[in-house]
């Protein structure tokens, strides 16, 4: 299989018309022509990432989160970002990230966070076509803040999670909203959507005051917190539509902080 066939296969989950204008989804590093054999997937392009892709025989890593954001103007090895690039390009190892367009598609991101809370009546925080960022639904049955921090740990895995609130944590909620990633901007639309609770990350100081003073409980589970689910969608998705001779290899699920 050649990437710019990969390439293709991936458009048909989750098209690029999905991903917001500022993004930069797609290819971004590589020959379309090259064949590709080994498959490595990842939520962001790290030193350890090209490390696992170059050990393994890889020759192609997909990314939740994209490479290359803004224009460059040399490739050296002056910065973290031109390492990268050089590495890949040295190793002849292909680079492409599923980002906003994987968000927005219906069946991924925003569907597969809701799905893990059992949210049931669902509409997109942010609307997007068909799809849209984020969710916001009924709970399955009220349950205490308290304990919906805990289902949201189990869901993803978390050892922990912050939580803004200045109210009761053992008051009953029955509608949520969820914005895997970074959401903080995205909080009035949850609101305005009924949500009592909103779970997303990269949460700032001052939007979570802002989000406590309008009686919204904030939970903060971290950007890879809520998102390291694309790795486990997308090896199955591969796993099932690529030929049985392109191995699929994954990192392994691993916050980059934590708690001391």
């Amino acid at each position: 299989m050649k990437v710019r066939d990969l390439m293709e296969l991936l458009e048909t989950l989750c098209p690029l018309s999905y991903a917001c204008d500022w993004d930069h989804s797609g290819l971004q590093v590589g020959r379309r022509d090259a064949e590709v054999r080994r498959v490595m997937i990842a939520l962001d392009l790290t030193d350890a990432v090209i490390d696992a892709a170059q050990n393994g025989g890889c020759d192609f890593i997909l990314t939740h989160h994209p490479l290359l954001f803004s224009p460059l103007r040399q490739v050296t090895d002056g910065s973290v970002l031109e390492r990268y690039i050089l590495r890949l390009v040295e190793s002849g190892i292909a680079c492409a990230a599923m980002h906003t367009n994987f968000d927005a598609a219906p069946g991924c991101m925003a569907d597969l966070a809701a799905a893990r809370l059992g949210l049931m009546e669902t509409v997109p925080v942010e609307p997007v076509g068909d799809g849209g960022i984020g969710k916001v639904g009924n709970l399955p049955e009220p349950v205490s803040l308290k304990e919906f921090c805990i289902q949201v740990k189990k869901a993803f895995s978390l050892p922990f999670l912050m939580l803004y609130d200045q109210g009761d944590e053992n008051r009953k909620i029955s509608r949520v909203g969820i914005l895997p990633g970074s959401g903080k901007g995205e909080i009035g639309l949850a609101r305005d959507l009924g949500a009592q609770a909103y779970v997303t990350g990269d949460m700032g100081h001052h939007p979570a005051l802002d989000a406590m003073a309008e009686g919204l409980a904030v939970l903060d589970a971290g950007h890879y917190g809520l998102e390291w689910i694309f790795i486990e969608f997308m090896e199955q998705f591969l796993r099932e539509h690529l030929p049985e001779e392109i191995e699929i290899r994954t990192m392994p699920f691993r916050l980059p902080g934590r708690v001391l």
